[in-house]
């Protein structure tokens, strides 16, 4: 069991939060002519064990109780000038649960390469 986002989509969707931290960084390095880029964006993936997530009560069907979360941070977002790359935006907590943005949440143990391999792949391709 799995939930799946389309990467491109999740990446727009990340860059479109941090819009203003952006518009804010070509303001304070006196970038505005720059406004519509082009930008060069780092990110950085993870792929993270959850630990037990089962329920304790119910009785609805048996599923693993283990959760993996395959997810993507915006590290840097930078914009090239005549001086070269300006770095405009830097993640300042880039371990932290909460600029994490994830790509696939799964019903999975994180030590069963074959089943993660599996959902994992077609995403990783892109």
């Amino acid at each position: 069991i799995s939930k799946r986002f389309r990467y491109d989509t999740a990446l727009v969707s990340a860059l479109k939060d941090m819009e203003e931290d952006i518009l804010e960084g070509l303001k304070s390095q006196d970038m505005d002519d720059y406004f519509n880029g082009p930008f060069t964006v780092v990110i950085k993936e993870s792929c993270d064990g959850m630990g037990d997530v089962s329920e304790k009560h119910g009785s609805g069907p048996a599923v693993p109780e283990k959760a993996v979360r395959f997810s993507f941070t915006v590290m840097t977002v930078s914009v090239t000038n005549n001086n070269g790359p300006l770095r405009i935006f830097e993640e300042t907590k880039p371990n932290s649960e909460l600029c994490c943005k994830p790509l696939c949440l799964m019903l999975a143990d994180e030590s069963d390469h074959e089943t993660l391999t599996a959902i994992l792949s077609p995403l990783i391709a892109e």
